[in-house]
């Protein structure tokens, strides 16, 4: 019986294996090149955007009221440092271009404080909203992950303040007593 010839690669053997071991080796690479640089300021998830050492970077949201005299009295008055769980975290600058009505405390420990001035009334704003009294000031809050935006829903101007969930509640009381000593109250418009 005629014994058949064993098939034969295209590629020598050592080019072969080149193949084959280079990207187990490069795989390799990447992942002790990770845990000897870390994350490269980074955040636990990978977050680029959470660099808490240099300008905070804010996206863009519609805010047509940014600039009006109400939210250009009220970014006057505002605290240059909050106390958020007993830390006192100071003004941080934003990157640019920086959003109008737009400011932020924080520092290298803690998540940012964010508050914004001039936004569009609140979509979730129903008859049936829940509403939390603060300092005389009504808030409209909506949590997502581990922040909350804090909406002041009865100013001439909406104001929203996002905090992290660790944040306690000074900042909320706070920039509360500041609206409520900076803009006069209105109605609640829960109709749009």
């Amino acid at each position: 019986m005629a014994q058949e010839p064993e098939p034969t690669s295209l590629l020598p053997r050592p080019l072969l294996a080149v193949a084959i071991g280079l990207p187990a080796l490069l795989a390799a690479g990447v992942a002790a090149a990770g845990l000897l640089l870390g994350a490269g300021g980074q955040d636990e998830a990978g977050d680029p955007a959470s660099d808490r050492s240099g300008p905070l970077a804010l996206v863009p949201v519609p805010a047509p009221a940014a600039e009006s005299e109400q939210c250009r009295a009220l970014l006057s008055k505002l605290p240059m440092q909050l106390v958020s769980n007993g830390a006192a975290l100071s003004r941080r600058d934003l990157a640019a271009p920086a959003p109008a009505g737009a400011v932020a405390w924080g520092d290298a420990k803690h998540e940012p404080v964010v508050l914004r001035c001039g936004l569009d009334r609140p979509a979730d704003l129903k008859p049936t909203s829940e509403l939390r009294g603060i300092s005389d000031v009504q808030w409209l809050v909506l949590s997502e992950g581990g922040n909350s935006t804090w909406y002041v829903v009865d100013r001439p101007a909406y104001v929203a303040l996002t905090v992290p969930s660790d944040a306690g509640t000074g900042p909320l009381q706070d920039i509360s007593t500041t609206i409520r000593d900076t803009l006069p109250a209105v109605p609640v418009n829960t109709r749009g």
